[in-house]
């Protein structure tokens, strides 16, 4: 519910053992859009496309409580068409947490909503099924229906400048064949925002968005084949950063892995190419005729 007068949320909260069967009784808080009313810049409120993010002219709250505990926002970190996405603050300990909102407005006259509230349920199934894991943050609560806050993962994103360890790039792998033998495929490797190293030195995995598990087609035929295909591909996307990044470890084996791109490879990189250029270009058109908010992921 949402309290007269101020920007909080009341919602309900989860522990990272939950089972399944709990999801639809905690989904189901409600929550207006007026909740995130007021929160753009003022002199972006007239002019500006919003259709092309989750929340339309909305933003993230200020405030929130999840999992019994109440959060204030400290950092905006992104919203694109699907999410957005910020850093908060426990307001009695300080410990962080992030807060991922699918989207709930509608596109060109076509309503979302019930996207936005089908890719969070997803991905919060998902980081359940992880829940055991160590390199894998856990769920701390829902918020409304296309949202949910998750624990931090202190590290920083793949880079150049990081200072990667012997194994972590093993350990990765390893994670991979664990995420497999649960059914399930990361899909996302390719993009090495999504691959923390921690401040413990070890990899921790976030954003399950595009994920794949076996309970998206049913335990049959079609979707252990795809499985398997998407597994092959996430273990590809890790060696292509384990060459970049750490080319001394990589074996010979594996640097034939990454020379033999597989099909699924290749058809991606042809039909996405083509969406990726034209995108960046209008995306840059947009901005420096202020009529795209910045992206703030930056």
């Amino acid at each position: 519910m949402r309290e007269r007068g101020n920007d909080r949320f009341i919602v309900g909260g989860m522990s990272g053992t939950f089972r399944r069967n709990r999801l639809s009784a905690i989904l189901a808080v409600t929550m207006s859009a007026e909740t995130f009313r007021g929160k753009v810049d003022p002199a972006r409120e007239h002019g500006v496309w919003y259709g092309m993010h989750a929340l339309g002219r909305d933003a993230l709250p200020m405030e929130i409580t999840a999992g019994g505990r109440t959060f204030k926002i400290s950092r905006f970190i992104k919203h694109d068409f699907f999410a957005a996405t910020g850093f908060y603050a426990d307001v009695r300990t300080g410990e962080r947490a992030v807060l991922k909102m699918s989207r709930t407005q509608p596109f060109i006259g076509l309503p979302l909503r019930w996207l936005g509230r089908w890719i969070n349920r997803r991905e919060m199934r998902f980081y359940v099924k992880l829940a055991d894991l160590p390199n894998v943050p856990g769920i701390i609560g829902a918020v409304g229906d296309t949202g949910f806050v998750h624990a931090f993962a202190d590290g920083e994103p793949l880079s150049a400048q990081s200072t990667i360890p012997d194994d972590f790039f093993d350990d990765i792998l390893r994670l991979i064949e664990l995420f497999y033998a649960r059914g399930m495929a990361i899909v996302d490797t390719n993009k090495p925002e999504n691959i923390l190293l921690g401040d413990d030195g070890r990899p921790h995995l976030i954003d399950f968005q595009i994920s794949f598990d076996i309970l998206d087609l049913g335990d049959y035929w079609p979707a252990r084949p795809l499985l398997r295909m998407l597994r092959r591909t996430d273990v590809y996307h890790v060696l292509k950063h384990k060459k970049r990044l750490r080319p001394d470890l990589l074996s010979d084996a594996e640097a034939a892995m990454v020379e033999r791109r597989s099909w699924p490879v290749r058809l991606h990189r042809t039909l996405t190419r083509p969406y990726f250029i034209i995108r960046r270009r209008l995306f840059a058109y947009l901005r420096i005729k202020g009529k795209l908010m910045p992206e703030g992921s930056k």
